[in-house]
């Protein structure tokens, strides 16, 4: 038995610097992780299968359609694996979900066969983010996202909220409204200075989508964080503070004020 967390993707900054000729766009991002997320586990067998379990299972309504599958097809095996996953992410929400978990799966192979040494191409074949969530370490990432470049990572250890408010909102949505302009490159230096002097081109355009993100935003702000962000395309944000009573008093004030919003907390890796 193997078994693995798909640790929760958030974006630290996020510059989108153009719209390509093929759909895609040149973004500019720092991939932090969180030590919490959805739980993957895996025993041999016969033929490859996908069970989901959790919160969010539902939303995985055609389990051998959904990227673990994709990412278990995607790499030579000797033999079959049965996977588990206990979906705890919400899906379609900024955190990388499904990219995280096709990652926890890249991770199980390589423990227990290796991976082929054109990995990294396969994994990108699944989703721009899914090379970082192999390793799951804080990057930068260029590109498509898809570039990774190794960055001073001085936030390791710092107590972080996830929040969703419980919206539906698409990457492709998101995108589609993006203004098209080039605001200017991601800062330089350890991902401190990055996350202080950066920002997410994408988090005014999802908030005039679904102007609960600016809610979560605002509300999470109250709370005296070191920084309050969306993540990715939205709809989650997140909070980083100063240490892990602060975060767990402002998870109590947001869980008070809105109970029927989603809460997960972590630190970052």
């Amino acid at each position: 038995m193997s078994a693995e967390i798909a640790y929760a993707k958030i974006n630290l900054a996020l510059h989108v610097r153009r719209r390509r000729e093929d759909g895609y766009h040149e973004v500019e991002t720092v991939f932090a992780f969180v030590d919490a997320g959805d739980r993957l586990t895996a025993r041999s067998a016969e033929a490859d299968s996908v069970q989901v379990l959790g919160e969010f299972a539902g939303a995985l309504d055609d389990p051998f359609g959904n990227i673990v599958a994709k990412a278990l097809t995607a790499l030579p095996r000797a033999d079959g694996l049965a996977i588990t996953l206990e979906k705890n992410l919400p899906v379609a929400a900024g955190l990388g979900g499904g990219s995280a978990d096709a990652g926890a799966v890249f991770r199980i192979v390589r423990e227990r066969h290796g991976l082929p040494g054109d990995w990294r191409e396969r994994a990108a074949r699944l989703g721009a983010d899914v090379p970082a969530c192999v390793e799951s370490v804080t990057c930068i990432g260029r590109g498509i996202g898809t570039e990774i470049e190794p960055v001073e990572n001085d936030l390791a250890g710092t107590p972080v909220l996830l929040v969703n408010p419980r919206v539906p909102l698409s990457t492709a949505e998101v995108y589609a409204a993006w203004d098209g302009a080039d605001r200017g490159p991601m800062p330089t230096g350890p991902v401190s200075v990055i996350a202080a002097n950066g920002r997410n081109d994408l988090e005014p355009v999802a908030s005039a989508l679904r102007p609960e993100i600016g809610h979560c935003l605002d509300s999470l702000a109250a709370t005296g964080p070191r920084l309050a962000r969306m993540s990715g395309s939205g709809a989650s944000c997140f909070a980083l503070y100063d240490n892990v009573a602060e975060r767990d008093k402002g998870a109590a004030e947001l869980e008070r004020a809105h109970p029927g919003w989603w809460q997960m907390k972590g630190s970052l890796r």
